[in-house]
């Protein structure tokens, strides 16, 4: 029996998410607060519709999973509306823009019996996937330092865009990519703490931050300094992870992140420059339709390494503190 899909939100990320629904899953309604944009999104699909409200999107008795891709601040409000209605859920990261909306919604979640993912899809780069693996193996011993960059350039006006609104995104730069970054090293090595942060707008006249510097503490022993940033002017993606016999090195996530690139770096008996395996990962981008077929097995009771709404509460309490919420 086909899963029927409900999307909220036909924006960029909704468009991603109907593109990379996996085989015997069927996007059935869209409801987007622009009704053309709905229109569009399910009029490339066969049989799906266009709704006129939010209820009437969640309220169809075919859908069994809803994805909410819209502004941070209405997604754990929708989950919520969706999990009451007996759906499982899928929302994008960051799941919401404070940390009550995601414990209102767990406790939702928790009452009703439904599955809430968070869409952290950098856990499906292949890059990451093959790292989890050989950090996994102990073939390397353990994991003791981590050093992140992740960033992008802004647009002319970007100030004046939904994400600079606190109201609406929660935070800045730090609650954007920089949530990402806390995810991959918990998807690695374990809870962190917050050891360090500092917060800062440097360039655009916005009421948050442009720049997230945080230092964490792994509960394992390892530490992770990190970096995410809306001035980089060329986009940038890098993750090394050193381990006593070995470094891993991940550069780039395809697109204008430049090719996916995984290096093991194995150190030899006598030191020294060490010899080098690396792989590439040429586009497309899978890790969307590598996590949606995460969350249907997960839907169907089976073994997923995909994020759930737990992990997305303990990323986003480092984020809190940082913010000193």
């Amino acid at each position: 029996m086909s899963l029927g899909v409900a999307i909220i939100g036909a924006g960029l990320i909704g468009n991603k998410r109907a593109a990379a629904l996996p085989s015997g899953v069927t996007l059935r309604t869209v409801f987007d607060d622009v009704p053309d944009r709905a229109q569009a999104l399910a009029g490339a699909y066969p049989g799906a519709v266009a709704t006129q409200s939010l209820e009437a999107a969640l309220d169809d008795t075919g859908v069994g999973l809803v994805i909410v891709a819209t502004p941070h601040h209405q997604l754990a409000t929708i989950g919520i509306e969706a999990v009451r209605r007996g759906r499982d859920v899928l929302l994008e990261k960051p799941g919401a823009h404070r940390l009550d909306a995601l414990l209102a919604l767990e406790q939702a979640a928790s009452e009703t019996a439904r599955r809430v993912r968070v869409g952290f899809n950098h856990r499906f780069h292949p890059s990451f996937l093959r790292a989890r693996e050989v950090v996994g193996s102990g073939t390397y011993g353990e994991v003791f330092s981590i050093r992140a960059r992740y960033g992008h350039g802004g647009r002319p006006g970007y100030e004046k865009e939904w994400r600079a609104q606190r109201e609406i995104s929660g935070g800045g730069e730090l609650i954007d990519q920089g949530l990402h970054l806390i995810d991959l090293v918990r998807y690695l090595v374990g809870d962190v703490d917050l050891a360090f942060s500092e917060l800062r707008t440097d360039f655009w006249a916005m009421d948050v931050e442009d720049n997230a510097y945080l230092a964490l503490r792994a509960r394992t022993g390892a530490f992770a300094w990190l970096h995410a940033s809306w001035t980089e002017w060329k986009n940038l993606f890098s993750f090394e992870l050193a381990m006593r016999d070995a470094k891993l090195d991940v550069q780039g996530l395809g697109g204008s992140y430049g090719t996916e690139r995984l290096t093991l770096y194995e150190m030899s008996p006598e030191m020294g420059p060490p010899p080098a395996t690396s792989w590439e990962w040429p586009p497309p981008d899978a890790s969307w339709s590598r996590e949606l077929a995460d969350v249907v097995t997960d839907i169907e009771g089976g073994s997923s390494v995909g994020a759930d709404l737990s992990d997305c509460i303990a990323a986003f309490r480092v984020v809190e503190e940082a913010y000193g919420r």
